[in-house]
């Protein structure tokens, strides 16, 4: 399947998911080469790419199997314009 038709599935695009605690950035290969940024507030967001919802889900189900809280789900927007405001 093209990346063109890939953005039309539903659930396709950019996400930031933000958890409980730091992980590693070893864990990085496991979410499939997403980035994992360690903030200092305590949380770690895991931010990249998912070709469709049922790829996110799979994501959100691996942080439950290693007992990740979960504290949101954000998508972001393709608009940079719009990221900037959503980050603010």
């Amino acid at each position: 399947m093209s990346q063109a038709a890939r953005s039309h599935e539903p659930g396709a695009g950019r996400y930031a998911i933000r958890v409980s605690g730091h992980l590693a950035t070893r864990w990085t290969d496991w979410f499939d080469g997403m980035t994992l940024t360690q903030e200092d507030d305590g949380t770690t967001v895991i931010q990249g790419t998912v070709v469709d919802q049922s790829a996110l889900h799979g994501l959100l189900r691996k942080l439950s199997d290693i007992g990740v809280p979960l504290l949101s789900v954000t998508p972001i927007p393709s608009d940079p314009a719009q990221t900037r405001r959503s980050l603010t």
